[in-house]
């Protein structure tokens, strides 16, 4: 089963867009929960644009399937996931300023790096993932680091996925066999919608959970979020 994690991201930019708790981040979260998520993602970047560093505390307390953190690995973001214990840390590249995840990790180049950071995560008893893309000696090379899980940056597939479904899935399914093969989860997320999941899902091999926030925020203005949750649920069944 490929469980669905809800990033909650674009909820806490609408809140923060007024400076006020409305819609309230950690109610949202629960409610989402309550509809089916079978986790919770948060991306806090360093200029607050969206989920705060403040708000990782109260989510904590409130979620009680998956809790995933995911972020750029600075001292205060480490800090603040060894301090929360989240069930799972997933490491970006991103620069301060980046607009939106949009590549993974070279885990050839920053090895050491990123080696010794997930070490420090997994002796805080946290499940860590690399965002990373399909390419099979970064896969090797993430092996190296010991970490638990990846995550594939899935953008490329989301962008050729309306032109040619046949190529957009090629390079992620040789690269979960990859995986597979040498024992590293495999998760994904960026650009998954409801009209690419249930094909990427299908061509995946054990393909163990999907981080969605945009496009099922979106789908929820026109659908409403109970009805969006069960919609993706039911394309990963």
């Amino acid at each position: 089963m490929t469980r669905l994690s809800v990033n909650i991201n674009k909820v806490a930019l609408l809140r923060n867009s007024r400076g006020a708790n409305f819609p309230d981040l950690i109610k949202t979260a629960i409610d989402c929960e309550e509809f089916g998520a079978q986790g919770i993602t948060v991306h806090p970047r360093p200029d607050q644009r969206h989920v705060k560093y403040t708000d990782i505390p109260a989510l904590k307390e409130v979620v009680t399937t998956e809790f995933n953190i995911e972020g750029y690995p600075s001292e205060a973001f480490i800090d603040l996931v060894i301090q929360n214990k989240p069930d799972q840390c997933t490491l970006v590249p991103d620069l301060p300023g980046a607009l939106t995840s949009d590549n993974g990790w070279d885990t050839i180049a920053h090895q050491k790096f990123l080696k010794t950071t997930v070490s420090r995560l997994q002796d805080a008893g946290i499940r860590v993932s690399l965002f990373i893309d399909p390419i099979e000696d970064r896969l090797y090379a993430a092996k190296e680091t010991g970490t638990d899980r990846i995550e594939f940056y899935t953008g490329p597939y989301a962008h050729l996925y309306t032109q040619e479904k046949a190529q957009a899935i090629s390079a992620f399914m040789a690269a979960a066999y990859v995986c597979n093969d040498i024992g590293l989860g495999i998760n994904a997320g960026h650009d998954l919608n409801l009209d690419n999941l249930k094909f990427f899902k299908s061509h995946i091999p054990q393909l163990l959970e999907v981080s969605i926030g945009h496009a099922l925020i979106v789908d929820a203005l026109y659908l409403g979020l109970k009805n969006t949750i069960q919609l993706y649920l039911k394309a990963l069944s």
